[in-house]
């Protein structure tokens, strides 16, 4: 019978991606149109700085993930590109820096010698480009796919605001209907328990699904989400209830 392990490790690259884009969608969104609406703003002034957030952000999330990805690509080719010189001009002393690694990790000075030698007449580059400087093919950076995957979950995080101010008039609430014609700080508040609780909500549902799905603690990834998403529209809506008092 052949044993079969389940790793998670491949996941790495796009779930870090995923995560931050949803959680970003969700808590920037959220916040901005909850600072809007204890502004004492009215439904379509909330519903137009929610839309406009959420095309910002997911442009500044593919830009920002595609910059920062494409620099730590550079920083490892221009690494890559050194260490095979090094190889071209120093044979023995990069056998002897494997060699080293090898005895550092438990295995005999003689086994590492051969372990050295035998990898690198294989793939030298490669040898010293995954135990020298810890460069595999599952952490190998994409831009791309960063950017790609950043844009999308955001886009989807901040959809979840943006329905809730949407359908939000039409809910049983018997102050939903004053927004529509009336702006007062006693209006918007409905608007900010709902989506302050759909939002929580979510982070909590996003952040138990990532921890599950990279196998970490799904308590502990639930307990980070939720304390900085009610940190950010905390604070938030502090703002909105500041300049809205100070401009009324």
């Amino acid at each position: 019978m052949r044993h079969s392990e389940l790793h998670r490790a491949h996941r790495i690259g796009w779930l870090r991606a995923a995560v931050l884009g949803a959680n970003d969608g969700i808590v920037s969104t959220s916040s901005l149109v909850i600072g809007v609406a204890a502004a004492h703003a009215d439904l379509h002034a909330i519903l137009v700085s929610g839309t406009a957030g959420w095309v910002a952000g997911a442009m500044s999330m593919a830009a920002g993930e595609y910059v920062s990805v494409s620099s730590q690509v550079d920083t490892e080719q221009a690494d890559l590109r050194r260490e095979e010189q090094e190889l071209a001009e120093n044979h023995h002393h990069e056998v002897h820096e494997l060699k080293a690694i090898y005895i550092d990790r438990g295995l005999k000075p003689e086994l590492a010698q051969q372990v050295a030698e035998q990898l690198m007449a294989h793939d030298a580059l490669a040898a010293h480009a995954r135990d020298e400087l810890g460069l595999t093919e599952t952490t190998t950076a994409r831009p791309l796919q960063a950017a790609f995957i950043s844009a999308l979950t955001f886009s989807l995080g901040a959809l979840l605001p943006l329905l809730v101010v949407m359908v939000f008039p039409y809910l049983p609430l018997t102050q939903a209907k004053q927004m529509m014609a009336v702006s007062t700080a006693l209006d918007t508040m409905p608007l900010i328990a709902t989506l302050g609780s759909m939002s929580l909500l979510s982070l909590m549902l996003l952040g138990g699904l990532s921890a599950w799905t990279g196998g970490a603690s799904v308590f502990m990834a639930i307990a980070r989400v939720t304390f900085w998403g009610m940190l950010s529209m905390g604070m938030t809506a502090g703002v909105g209830l500041l300049f809205g008092t100070a401009i009324g």
